[in-house]
């Protein structure tokens, strides 16, 4: 699947990648929250963040937005987990009827932290899932 960025992400993933040292497969410009989601490359989640969070946070100063970060990887089934993050997600199976469902086994007191305030962190892994997997929709089990 083809994914297309605009320049203004084109120039945060630049920005995010000199910073950190991490590559950045994507950036979702989140408007809604005034936050980025950056797409890192599969292990490479710890260099993203740096020692203490420092890398991470000198992105949010320079750009003056929250930052996410989700970690990449080959299968719809983990991406939709590692989108969750930091939830704990037992199992995720994928309906392939009509429309293409993501069903994540999520323990009850981790479904705030899959869901996140005001719904965040589950569009956030909806939009990614979308872009990468072609799923239609996420819902929590």
């Amino acid at each position: 699947m083809t994914v297309t960025l605009s320049d203004e992400a084109r120039q945060y993933i630049a920005l995010f990648e000199d910073e950190t040292g991490a590559t950045a497969r994507d950036c979702v410009v989140d408007d809604e929250y005034d936050r980025l989601i950056f797409l890192v490359t599969a292990g490479e989640m710890g260099e993203a963040i740096g020692p203490g969070g420092q890398h991470v946070q000198r992105v949010e100063e320079q750009l003056d937005r929250e930052i996410k970060l989700v970690e990449d990887a080959p299968t719809a089934e983990d991406f939709v987990a590692s989108a969750l993050a930091p939830a704990a997600v037992y199992n995720v199976t994928i309906s392939e009827n009509d429309d293409r469902v993501a069903y994540a086994e999520v323990a009850e007191e981790d479904r705030g932290a899959a869901i996140g305030t005001d719904g965040r962190n589950i569009d956030a892994a909806r939009d990614l899932a979308a872009r990468h997997f072609d799923v239609d929709e996420i819902e929590l089990t």
